[in-house]
């Protein structure tokens, strides 16, 4: 599994914008060269930002983006379910309302797999628990957290030289 350049640039954005002097709005220009995106291709993944809440587009000669709310607010479950979608990770096709044929002779009806658990799947379970067990992690990490964890870095590095 793997999460889309958007959440990745989303969230790099999202630190970007905790980052700046406050009531100072981030303009499209600014963050494209900082991440080194198109800015066609940045304005999307604001917009859906925009649109979920997360950040607030300020126009006029100042204007850019800046957080809707405060850094310590904004979980990285929240990016993930706006740019990724909030759909589950795992659909198990072995459900008793979608058997899969079986490897009978061409012609004969499909039988259900002795397989099919429906709703009981034991790999649909374990998916689940997987992905209950990121989002519950996610949901613990905020864009404010993850500032002070890279500011802890790199105090750290400096205190190495």
């Amino acid at each position: 599994m793997q999460f889309s350049k958007s959440t990745a640039y989303g969230l790099h954005a999202l630190m970007l914008l905790a980052k700046s002097e406050r009531g100072r709005n981030v303009g499209i220009k600014e963050l494209s060269s900082s991440l080194g995106a198109s800015e066609s291709y940045l304005s999307k993944i604001m917009s859906k930002l925009r649109q979920d809440g997360l950040v607030r587009a300020v126009t006029g000669v100042n204007g850019g983006y800046e957080l809707a709310r405060a850094a310590s607010e904004i979980t990285f479950l929240d990016v993930v379910q706006v740019l990724e979608g909030r759909q589950h990770l795992y659909e198990c096709f072995h459900g008793s309302d979608h058997p899969l044929p079986s490897l009978e002779a061409a012609g004969d009806e499909p039988e259900t797999p002795e397989f099919a658990f429906g709703e009981g799947c034991p790999v649909k379970q374990v998916m689940d628990a997987a992905e209950q067990q990121m989002n519950r992690y996610l949901q613990q990490h905020t864009i404010q957290s993850a500032l002070n964890q890279a500011g802890s870095c790199d105090a750290h590095a400096a205190g190495k030289k």
